[in-house]
């Protein structure tokens, strides 16, 4: 099962993609995941990527794409994988459709998970988080005890991407960079698109369901 996981930040694009890699056993490829496994590892495209991040700069899509290419080589990704966040855009997914082309892979599906805005803000500036064991909460949907601490009796705090202006920042690119992308792959007949504001069971039982229907 070869598939893309696209959606805007806070959209449950993480919690859906966990399930699928137990369901499937096959591996969620995050780009930021891999572009730190390379830089680690001091591949030759690690090597690159180190240079443009530690400027703080933009990695280079050639360097990505090349990074992603080395990935989907592995020997965990034979039966499939998940690309989350990747791609970002449409130059991205043409680079992407001539990789899988020279690896002899085709995508499955592309699952795109749709929230309101408004209510990717709530979610995203709710969440606070342990600064003693890192554990997670949300003031509304999983608060934490009473006295306002975690149950370790650390002080929460609110990560500075989950503040609103830097959320709306964020959502705003998103529309203007990936969002082209759900016409591309609609146009290419692989696009599923899936109410993200359903409970979590409900989105996973949605997207089997798509995946079974082929």
């Amino acid at each position: 099962m070869k598939l893309i996981l696209l959606g805007p930040p806070g959209a449950g694009k993480g919690t859906q993609a966990k399930m699928l890699t137990e369901k499937f056993a096959i591996p969620q490829i995050s780009t930021g995941d891999i572009l730190r496994a390379a830089v680690k590892e001091q591949t030759d495209l690690g090597i690159k990527a180190k240079q443009f991040m530690d400027a703080g700069q933009l990695v280079p899509d050639e360097v990505v794409i090349g990074i992603v290419s080395e990935r989907l080589q592995a020997e965990d990704c034979a039966n499939g994988f998940i690309l989350d966040g990747f791609p970002r855009t449409v130059a991205q997914a043409d680079a992407l459709r001539d990789v899988l082309n020279e690896l002899g892979k085709q995508l499955d599906k592309v699952l795109s998970l749709t929230v309101d805005t408004e209510a990717l803000v709530v979610r995203l500036t709710g969440r606070r988080t342990c600064s003693q064991c890192g554990k997670g909460y949300h003031i509304r949907f999983d608060p934490p005890p009473s006295d306002g601490r975690c149950v370790c009796s650390g002080e929460l705090f609110q990560r500075e991407d989950d503040q609103e202006a830097t959320i709306r920042n964020r959502l705003a690119v998103y529309d203007e960079q990936t969002s082209p992308l759900i016409n591309y792959y609609r146009q290419a007949g692989l696009l599923v698109e899936l109410d993200g504001m359903l409970a979590i069971a409900a989105v996973q039982e949605r997207i089997l369901s798509a995946l079974q229907a082929g």
